[in-house]
C-alpha cells in the first residue's frame, strides 16, 4: 500500500477514487508508564516514556488506515494525515486519515528503464 501526503503519486495515474479513509486509536499511559515519565520530567530532556507511546499510537492508527484502504480495494492512500486529540486527562485519540484510490502507472515509452521501482503497488 502506498501511502502519501501529497495529492497526487508521480509516475501514476489515480484511476478511481474510493473515498475517504480513517484509522483510529485512543491511547492512555498506565499508573506505571506515568511515574516513570515523572522520573524523567523531573531531570529533563526527552520522555522517552511519552515518546514510545506517540509512535505506537500512530503506528497504530496508520496501520488501521491501511486496513481500512484494502478493505475499500485501494491500493494507495492520497493526502494522508495525522490529527490527535486529548480526550481525557491522559487519554489521547489519534486519527489517521487519507483519500483512498486506485493508482496504475503511466506508461513512459521513452524510459531506458523496465523496471518501475519500489513504489509500484501490487497488482490484486
Amino acid at each position: 500500500m502506498l501511502v502519501v501526503t501529497t495529492n497526487d503519486i508521480p509516475g501514476f495515474r489515480i484511476v478511481r477514487h474510493l473515498g475517504l479513509v480513517r484509522g483510529l486509536t485512543v491511547r492512555s499511559r498506565s499508573v506505571v508508564g506515568n511515574i516513570g515519565a515523572a522520573i524523567q520530567i523531573f531531570f529533563g530532556g526527552n520522555i522517552s516514556v511519552y515518546t514510545r507511546l506517540a509512535e505506537h499510537t500512530r503506528q497504530e492508527a496508520f496501520d488501521l488506515l491501511v486496513e481500512h484502504a484494502q478493505s475499500m480495494g485501494a491500493n494507495a492512500v492520497i493526502a494522508m494525515r495525522y490529527d490527535a486529540n486529548e480526550i481525557a486527562a491522559a487519554v489521547t485519540e489519534v486519527l489517521a486519515y487519507g483519500s483512498a484510490v486506485v493508482i496504475e502507472p503511466i506508461a513512459d515509452s521513452g524510459s531506458a528503464s523496465a523496471d518501475p521501482g519500489p513504489w509500484t503497488p501490487a497488482r490484486r
